[in-house]
């Protein structure tokens, strides 16, 4: 699973640069493995808070392509750090 911070460590100051950094540093790994968003089949979202829902929609469809990835989203209490948002991804070549 990936969060929102950037190398650094640092979270972005508005939620959906949050979740573009997440997936953002999901397509790092990926790249490193030879592999593209295009290559992923399953996503699973867990949120801080599930009123983010919404915003957190808008940055994902913006990210993928059709057909997307399978999702789901799950809603929990906290997360390790001060993240709002933790995306974990399943790729396939």
């Amino acid at each position: 699973g990936m969060g929102g911070e950037d190398a650094t460590g640092k979270i972005p100051a508005s939620f959906e640069a949050e979740v573009k950094q997440s997936l953002d540093n999901i397509a790092a790994v990926l790249k490193e493995g030879g592999m593209t968003s295009a290559d992923i089949v399953s996503v699973q979202v867990y949120l801080t808070d599930g009123a983010l829902f919404d915003r957190m929609n808008t940055v994902y469809k913006a990210y993928f392509k059709d057909p997307k990835p399978t999702r789901t989203t799950v809603v929990v209490a906290k997360l390790v750090g001060a993240g709002h948002i933790e995306i974990t991804a399943t790729a396939r070549k």
